[in-house]
């Protein structure tokens, strides 16, 4: 394979299967190298060196869902459940904002404890103490009218990891109940509101091809989302998956890069399981275009019970702590973290 594929990926900005799969299964490191080096490169025109961050608040770990692959699915009895109260959460955000955080990101498993009302509610408070900062929401599925509430509030993104788009592996990761058609669905409808909106895969979950990669960016490119968030498949213990093989640490930066080609102005997490599968899986990640960053603003109490994975890293450190480290390992590979809401740089 010549350099010739990735000038076509930058400037058709699409990728064949053909081309994935030689991608994907390459043993030339040169070709890898330059991979990475020109997805740095597309990063750099539009972000610069600046890498953004986003104050992770996982307020509930109670979700309605059974999806196979989740350490915090409602069949996992082991699981030690909490909910954080609005002080909880507005302490969070207080911590944050002092150290520099100008997003905040509420995520939960779909609990309905959290109604429409208290969710809107939350956001109102957090915008009324920091109205210069942005709230994204990560609460799952939902009808059109809640999101439309949520918006109304004041909520300015929406992340929902489609996980993947090939329906064939979609019912093998999920229960008969979930559908990925209506997953597909509000995301279409969140970004018809008006929501910077963030899908993603796992990177190696159960059963996925190269086809359902090639699955994965057609409808990447249908929706053309302002974040895409992917991290390798890590099992649970605790789930019908804990004894699967985790998924790819050299694939998973792979597809960071060709991901950044493809959408060169996309927000492209370098995400919590990439530096659990690997100590400067985040750093590499940066390298491989990646130029967001997602540190734990949760209380140290409940951090270990929001456990999506076995293992998951800064589950101890305060979020101080958590800040200064991130900053050190940033700027070891070149870059700078940023006090900025970081708004996606593509149109709405």
């Amino acid at each position: 394979m010549n350099r010739d594929i990735l000038s076509k990926i930058e400037q058709e900005q699409m990728i064949s299967r053909e081309e994935l799969e030689e991608l994907l299964t390459t043993t030339d490191q040169e070709l890898i190298e330059e991979l990475y080096r020109r997805a740095r490169a597309t990063a750099g025109k539009y972000y610069g060196k600046e890498i953004y961050l986003r104050g992770l608040i996982e307020f509930t770990n109670y979700c309605k869902n059974n999806c196979y692959y989740c350490g915090i699915r409602c069949g996992n009895e082991k699981a030690q459940r909490y909910r954080l109260t609005m002080d909880q959460i507005l302490s969070c955000c207080e911590s944050g904002w002092e150290l520099g955080f100008r997003t905040f990101v509420l995520q939960g498993g779909e609990d309905p404890y959290y109604t429409d009302e208290r969710i809107c509610t939350i956001i109102k408070e957090i915008k009324k103490r920091y109205p210069d900062c942005a709230v994204t929401l990560s609460i799952g599925e939902k009808e059109r009218a809640s999101y439309q509430a949520y918006f109304d509030a004041g909520a300015d993104r929406y992340l929902l990891r489609h996980e993947t788009a090939d329906e064939v592996h979609y019912q093998k990761l999920h229960p008969s109940q979930m559908s990925l058609a209506h997953r597909k669905q509000c995301l279409r409808e969140l970004k018809e509101i008006g929501y910077q909106t963030g899908c993603g895969f796992m990177v190696g979950s159960p059963g996925q091809t190269v086809e359902c990669l090639v699955e994965d960016f057609e409808f990447l490119q249908e929706l053309k989302p302002h974040m895409i968030g992917i991290g390798p498949f890590l099992a649970h213990q605790d789930t019908p998956f804990g004894a699967e093989e985790n998924g790819s640490y050299d694939q998973t930066l792979l597809l960071l890069s060709i991901l950044r080609l493809m959408f060169p102005g996309v927000l492209l997490p370098a995400t919590t399981a990439l530096g659990t599968i690997a100590p400067d899986g985040r750093e590499q990640g940066l390298l491989a275009g990646a130029n967001v960053l997602m540190p734990n603003l949760s209380p140290v109490s409940v951090r270990k019970k929001y456990e999506l994975y076995d293992n998951k890293i800064c589950t101890g450190e305060e979020s101080a702590q958590c800040k200064d480290c991130l900053s050190r390992r940033v700027e070891s590979v070149g870059y700078r973290i940023v006090t900025d809401r970081g708004d996606s740089r593509i149109e709405k």
